[in-house]
């Protein structure tokens, strides 16, 4: 088994090598590990946090193979990997869930993101969801994952540098900056309630690349109040319901929840929470591939104006209210 970190010198940043997670299984319809009757879970749970059996990052990793040099460093993958566990039953997605139980899921990532933090050897800790076979999922019971990295992954490195940036060139915070601006315009803007807004960004590089944001300037999940965290379970249960409603199938995703790090600078004044989805379907059954000059060159190319799919994904929200029984806002 191959556990270790190579450092990219063109990049400045580590690829995790995880040879044991080629091992992990793939779609099993019986014997999932995470139901109830496996004796890998609880006989019961409501949301629950379990270790994963393939990680890419350990809190004990063994020592990297001697292929290394001054060029190419290699380290121990320290981190860890956990798999956090939705609901008991094999089908039920997020949109399924009630506001009730998804809160309570809220509150395992809240609980979970600053235990993580604790350990020192910890930089940042992501949580996130990956939905659907269009996206490399290998097993449908319905959970997401935490990594906690020794090492500031490159994208958020970048974000936390140009919301810097930002802050001493304007005195304010960008995502804030961001929230006034959509809500000033409008019609990219899917939704809100008192403490979250929900839209599809000016920039995004997705046709349907959702933003949840928090209304207030706060920069993680431990900051939020008993309130905001229903509204945030709201939100995430209604913006999820959309994107089903949307082209009427399971609307596959990546879900990654943005917050401040665990470890190093103070960003509080400069930084905010938010999710991003990274949905690529395009439309019902086509897909929108990353292509060469995107992955080659970090050229993000939208096949659509946002200005076109916002107003169809608040339409197809609109839809799921009126299913849900809920009146439009």
């Amino acid at each position: 088994m191959l556990v270790e970190l190579r450092y990219n010198p063109l990049l400045d940043d580590w690829t995790m090598v995880a040879s044991n997670r080629k091992n992990r299984p793939t779609m099993p319809k019986t014997d999932c590990p995470f139901c109830p009757g496996s004796g890998k879970v609880p006989e019961e749970y409501e949301v629950l946090k379990y270790d994963n059996d393939f990680p890419a990052l350990m809190e004990q990793p063994p020592e990297p193979d001697p292929v290394g040099s001054d060029l190419y460093r290699t380290k121990p993958a320290v981190g860890k990997c956990e798999v956090i566990l939705y609901s008991p039953n094999h089908t039920t997605t997020l949109p399924e869930l009630t506001v009730d139980h998804i809160e309570k899921l809220v509150d395992l990532w809240t609980k979970r993101y600053v235990e993580l933090g604790k350990d020192p050897r910890h930089q940042y800790v992501m949580i996130f969801e990956n939905r659907g076979e269009e996206v490399g999922v290998t097993m449908p019971h319905p959970h997401g994952q935490i990594y906690a990295y020794s090492q500031m992954p490159l994208k958020i490195r970048t974000e936390l540098a140009n919301c810097k940036k930002h802050h001493e060139r304007t005195g304010s915070c960008l995502i804030c900056d961001i929230n006034r601006e959509e809500q000033a315009f409008q019609q990219r803007v899917i939704a809100e309630n008192d403490h979250f807004l929900s839209y599809i960004p000016f920039f995004t590089d997705y046709p349907y690349g959702l933003f949840i944001t928090s209304k207030s300037h706060q920069t993680a999940l431990s900051d939020f109040s008993r309130p905001q965290k229903r509204a945030l379970a709201e939100m995430l249960k209604q913006m999820t319901g959309a994107m089903d409603t949307l082209f009427q199938r399971p609307f596959p995703y990546m879900m990654v929840l943005h917050q401040r790090p665990v470890a190093g600078a103070d960003v509080e004044a400069y930084y905010h929470f938010h999710i991003e989805f990274y949905p690529p379907l395009r439309e019902r059954n086509k897909i929108k591939y990353y292509a060469s000059s995107e992955l080659g060159a970090w050229a993000a190319c939208n096949p659509h104006a946002v200005e076109e799919t916002a107003p169809q994904l608040r339409k197809a929200y609109l839809r799921w209210l009126k299913q849900e029984g809920v009146d439009a806002p």
